[in-house]
C-alpha cells in the first residue's frame, strides 16, 4: 500500500488506537452522532473542548474512569459505539498530526492533547 512517507519503520507499519474525540467550532464537520444538528459544536469554542478533554484525560490517568467508559458517552467520533475502538491502521491512512502521535505512543499509554482538523483527540494505543 503506497504511503505518503517514502520510509518504511522497523517497528512495524500498524497500529491499533481507541480515541475521544471532542469537535468544536472550528472543527470541519460541525455535526455528531452526540449533535446531528451541531448546535452545542457550533457553540464550543476550541479551547473549551481542549479544556473538557484535559480534565477527561485527567480522570482517565488519575483511575477515576475509563478509557472505553468516557470515550462512549462523550466522543463524537462514531467509534465511541466501540469505546473509541478505531481498530488498526497504517501510515497515510489518519490525519498527519493523529498518526505521528499514535505511532509515537508505546502500547498502553495515552497521548497529550491532539489537534486535527476534525478536533481534539486524546488517543489511547492498544496495540
Amino acid at each position: 500500500m503506497p504511503s505518503s512517507s517514502s520510509r518504511s519503520g522497523a517497528g512495524g507499519d500498524k497500529v491499533k488506537a481507541s480515541h475521544i474525540l471532542i469537535k468544536h467550532q472550528e472543527s470541519r464537520r460541525k455535526f455528531s452522532w452526540k449533535d446531528p444538528e451541531g448546535r452545542v459544536i457550533s457553540n464550543t469554542t476550541k479551547e473549551a473542548a481542549v479544556s473538557q478533554l484535559k480534565s477527561i484525560r485527567e480522570d482517565i490517568v488519575s483511575g477515576k474512569a475509563k478509557f472505553q467508559d468516557i470515550a462512549a458517552t462523550h466522543s463524537h467520533c462514531s467509534s465511541a459505539k466501540r469505546g473509541g475502538d478505531l481498530g488498526s491502521f497504517g501510515k497515510g491512512q489518519m490525519q498527519k498530526p493523529f498518526e505521528e502521535a499514535t505511532f509515537a505512543l508505546k502500547v498502553g499509554k495515552i497521548s497529550d492533547i491532539v489537534e486535527t482538523e476534525s478536533g481534539v483527540h486524546i488517543i489511547l494505543r492498544t496495540a
